[in-house]
């Protein structure tokens, strides 16, 4: 018969580190003292070893409170921003509105008078604005003999003195402006004044008597009166 190596006896051993026992019982068996003075047979007793107390971390310190505000006192409230202060309007430039003493026969004299003045002085021709209450001024008539289209074409142009009437509707303004009473009705003497008024950017001449209200602004005016 053939004979086999003996095969080597296996001991019960204690399981290695990281080995779970089978059971519980059989881990508390390992550690519970073995009792010499036990009689056979008898049941073991094992008592179980108290776990180590593990010390756990200290306690901090109290942390000192900060002092509260005193809350008797007014709460100080942030204004909410109010709407911003709205700008003035720049003001109007100011006319300054000066009177010629003449008749309605001698207004139209007059005002020639002064746009030579005016010329003379250094204004430039292009400036200037000639509105006649009464009849046409002479000037005017001949521009018209020219043709309508050609008469306005002048007052677009720039280039020279302006002769119209007083009702004149085109949005025109020049920096002074002649106004010629040299007829019609006081009340379209003072009608005349104000849409002259309009027209001037920045001085305004009533050869004549244009009403109550051009002698008023006249008299107010900083300027002296110009006499022709």
């Amino acid at each position: 018969m053939p004979v086999f190596p003996e095969e080597p006896e296996i001991h019960e051993s204690l399981p290695g580190p990281g080995v779970p026992f089978p059971r519980e019982s059989d881990a508390q068996a390992l550690h519970a003292p073995v009792s010499h003075g036990a009689p056979a047979g008898a049941p073991t007793t094992v008592t179980a070893a108290p776990a180590p107390a593990v010390p756990g971390p200290r306690p901090a310190p109290p942390r000192p409170v900060p002092p509260r505000a005193d809350r008797s006192g007014p709460s100080r409230l942030i204004p909410k921003p109010g709407p911003a202060p709205r700008r003035p309007a720049p003001a109007a430039p100011q006319v300054e509105v000066r009177r010629i003493a003449a008749t309605p026969a001698q207004a139209l004299e007059r005002a020639d008078d002064a746009v030579d003045q005016l010329l003379d002085s250094g204004r430039n021709p292009g400036e200037v604005l000639v509105l006649t209450v009464g009849e046409a001024h002479p000037w005017q008539q001949h521009e018209l003999t020219f043709g309508e289209e050609r008469y306005w074409a002048q007052l677009a142009e720039g280039g020279d003195v302006f002769y119209a009437d007083a009702a004149l509707t085109e949005p025109v303004a020049r920096e002074v402006v002649v106004l010629v009473v040299n007829g019609g009705t006081a009340a379209r003497a003072a009608e005349a004044y104000t849409k002259a008024l309009g027209h001037a950017a920045a001085l305004l001449l009533v050869c004549g008597d244009a009403g109550p209200a051009a002698t008023a602004a006249a008299a107010a005016a900083p300027g002296r009166p110009v006499h022709a």
